[in-house]
């Protein structure tokens, strides 16, 4: 009998795995496909290996502005994915290894709950065993949502699984979804000279950031080349023998268009069947597993963490989630329960964005009175030197309490600097800690501090 089983080693089950380990208890983790999960097999990790291919084709597109002469390049699609593949295999079998060396055990199999503290785990092979523990994690992530008439078949209509490996470069390439999924490969395949199509039901793409970010993120993309379509929903796809045809619907109008491929990046939803889930109290609201801010779901001993347990749907929140959860279950005296108001989001995309807390338009309507700071790129010396002049930081307060609400960025590096911005949430620091904070010149972090400035009526170089 183990203390612990956790059904999922994707970066919110394995992280628990090791978590609870550290604190002595006795982890069985049950994974029915590959460790890592998601993020490391075909989420984060290859996809950033992806986009570091069309870093260097967007650079050596603009070599001569740097002094070089390239006078042709080409690219070859399938070691670009292969190097992606490589790298999301080294990661998987460093988490196997984390595995090992914490004493963690890890049963191939797909799991089912029989009842209080007993799991059900069925092999490839069809043989089953049963598992018990005092208590239960369940971890299993989610997969892409799909929606009548727009099912992926896995050759012409997409889902991030085939956008990742993909046989040959489509010619031309439709995005239905303008999350951060669909902006990733949209910038991906539009720099390797696909010509891509984004639609997106909201009024805006990227509706979950700043609208000020969204509107220069649009104005980025149009100029890249990219056709976006807002307000817009489409209706049906016909396949051909090599190519879709997509009716789109904006403002009562219907036109249609034909592309090579299509991508379905319209949100997630959790796995949350066959899990024998109806034999407990757990409930599932929208798809995804209801719990409290410690990971604990209605059935005492069960827990669920990551994106099975809801938004937002980022590797990050599930790994502290389960760190979180783990601390809860051992009594740990620093467990402290998650904050999703401090979970920074980041999307890889050029330009690259990145925020924290709330909008400017989120603050407003929550009744707080505010000071709104914002400092472009072309201001600082590192961006233009750098031939990345393009973006803008922008930094919420409270008018009256100098509580950072919220920062929103746009540009180069930044979702490597938004931590800093997390930081200063998480430690509670006021405008006048973050104007007294020392940043190194010349270094592009520096329009975060112009940023904090500008709010307060004291930028300097602008």
């Amino acid at each position: 009998m183990s203390d612990l089983i956790i059904i999922g080693g994707g970066p919110g089950g394995y992280v628990a795995a090791i978590r609870a380990a550290q604190l002595g208890l006795k982890v069985t983790v049950v994974e029915r496909e590959h460790m890592g999960g998601i993020c490391l097999n075909w989420g984060c990790i290859p996809t950033k290996a992806l986009l570091r291919s069309s870093e260097i084709a967007h650079l050596l597109s603009h070599a001569g502005d740097f002094g070089f002469t390239i006078k042709d390049y080409s690219f070859d699609i399938k070691k670009i994915v292969e190097r992606s593949r490589k790298v999301a295999s080294q990661l998987t079998t460093g988490v196997k290894f984390l595995m090992k060396k914490n004493k963690i055990e890890i049963v191939d199999g797909v799991a089912k709950l029989l009842g209080k503290g007993r799991v059900e785990v069925t092999t490839k092979d069809g043989k089953k065993s049963e598992l018990t523990a005092k208590n239960i994690i369940i971890a299993t992530g989610a997969r892409a949502r799909t929606l009548p008439g727009l099912e992926p078949d896995g050759t012409l209509i997409w889902t991030y699984k085939e956008a990742m490996v993909p046989e040959a470069m489509p010619k031309s390439l439709l995005v239905i979804g303008s999350g951060a999924i669909g902006i990733e490969f949209a910038s991906f395949y539009r720099a390797l000279g696909a010509d891509v199509t984004v639609v997106e039901v909201m009024d805006r793409i990227l509706p979950v950031e700043d609208e000020e970010v969204s509107a220069f993120a649009r104005k980025a993309f149009e100029k890249q080349g990219m056709k976006i379509i807002t307000g817009a929903t489409v209706k049906k796809l016909d396949k051909g023998s090599d190519n879709v045809t997509a009716t789109i619907e904006q403002g009562g109008k219907s036109s249609q268009s034909t592309f090579d491929r299509v991508i379905l990046a319209i949100g997630i939803t959790g796995n949350t069947e066959n899990l024998g889930l109806e034999g407990t109290q757990v409930r599932v609201e929208k798809g995804h597993i209801a719990i409290s801010p410690w990971g604990e779901t209605a059935e005492p001993g069960i827990y669920a963490i990551g994106d099975v347990a809801g938004p937002p749907w980022l590797a990050h929140k599930a790994s502290h989630e389960g760190v979180v959860c783990v601390e809860k279950i051992a009594g740990y005296k620093g467990a402290h329960p998650l904050d999703l108001n401090n979970i920074p989001g980041c999307t890889y995309c050029a330009p690259q964005i990145a925020s924290v807390g709330m909008t400017e338009a989120k603050a407003k309507a929550a009744g707080r009175e505010i000071k709104v700071g914002r400092f472009p790129f072309i201001g600082n010396g590192k961006a233009i030197a750098l031939g990345e002049p393009e973006g803008f930081v922008k930094t919420v307060f409270d008018a009256k309490t100098g509580e950072l609400l919220g920062a929103h960025m746009i540009g180069p590096e930044v979702t490597e600097m938004i931590q800093g911005y997390v930081i200063a949430r998480t430690l509670e620091t006021t405008e006048a800690q973050l104007m007294q904070t020392v940043f190194p010149h010349p270094t592009i972090s520096e329009t975060m501090h112009e940023s904090v400035l500008d709010a307060y009526g004291r930028v300097i170089h602008m």
